[in-house]
């Protein structure tokens, strides 16, 4: 049975995965990009260096364990689908993609890295059935905050379109910041998370929203106040993570009174915090990502890839 690869290089993550259609699984092997400590993210021409390093060794990893054939390629070659959506970091990708393509002599193709993180959010949960149908995804992570109709398309096979998003930080830059200002390192959400669940208190603060957009950096002031208070970290911690789960479930209420009765999927490294998790469970029938296909991943791309040839039903 034929395999399908695929390849993503986000701003922090080298990522490459095979779909092995006989086994109906996602194999992966990928590399988080270094970051100096003290810094709270990488320039795109480092990014770009440290992607060049690493991707050929994840392929020597990830590819002798494949028996051909090789069905196709796939590479996330924008951060999110329409014009004007870009980044030098996706190149590399897109490289490595086209001369795997081309020395295997199989068809390539392009997909955003939002329709990744959406597909290995269904793939992960099992539920690739609601490519379908419409169905409403919320995106969090350290480059976006939204809430996207996701709709089936013979061409892209996905359709994405933005509903709500935040109007000024995003989730994952919250995360991030918060944690350096606790001496956290970065990508911060791990450690953020691990101290926060140290805490014995609970947060139920009112989000900032306009509409069904929010507004995220007055929770970075609160959280330099308390500090600035002699709050103890683990409550600061907790404070930031309760804060953004309240901000997600006020998203998501106003946004289903716009799209009532559709399925929803959460996805991107911010929604494999558990603090976050549990509070959207509790309130909603929601499908989620496993850690391994929440934070940055070229596993959706494989599946998209897959999906494109073939190689996937999904009646």
């Amino acid at each position: 049975m034929p395999y399908y690869l695929g390849i993503d290089t986000s701003n922090y993550t080298t990522s490459t995965a095979i779909y092995d259609s006989e086994a109906r699984r996602v194999i992966q092997e990928k590399k988080p990009l270094p970051v100096a400590e003290g810094k709270l993210g990488l320039k795109q021409s480092d990014a770009v260096f440290l992607h060049v390093k690493a991707l050929g060794p994840l392929l020597e990893k990830l590819l002798p364990g494949v028996k051909p054939p090789l069905a196709a390629v796939a590479a996330s070659g924008s951060p999110r689908d329409g014009d004007g959506s870009y980044m030098p970091c996706f190149l590399v990708g897109l490289l490595g993609a086209q001369t795997a393509a081309a020395a295997a002599g199989v068809p390539i193709h392009t997909f955003s890295h939002q329709a990744g993180h959406v597909t290995a959010a269904l793939f992960s949960a099992g539920r690739l059935e609601l490519m379908n149908r419409p169905f409403l995804a919320f995106h969090l992570s350290g480059g976006t905050t939204q809430c996207l109709l996701v709709e089936p398309d013979a061409k892209h096979m996905l359709s994405i379109s933005t509903v709500a998003e935040t109007l000024d930080l995003n989730a994952g830059q919250a995360v991030d910041r918060v944690g350096g200002m606790l001496g956290l390192a970065f990508p911060a959400g791990s450690a953020l998370e691990k101290l926060a669940l140290k805490s014995r208190k609970t947060y139920a603060p009112s989000p900032t929203m306009k509409g069904v957009h929010c507004c995220l950096s007055g929770l970075e002031n609160q959280c330099a106040g308390r500090l600035a208070a002699g709050e103890a970290p683990e409550d600061i911690a907790r404070f930031c993570l309760d804060s953004l789960a309240c901000m997600v479930l006020e998203m998501t209420r106003r946004v289903l009174e716009l799209y009532p009765g559709l399925p929803l999927v959460y996805a991107g490294g911010v929604m494999s915090n558990r603090l976050i998790r549990g509070r959207i469970e509790a309130a909603y029938p929601a499908f989620f990502a496993e850690p391994a296909f929440s934070c940055d991943n070229a596993a959706g791309t494989a599946v998209l890839c897959a999906l494109a040839e073939g190689g996937i039903s999904l009646c």
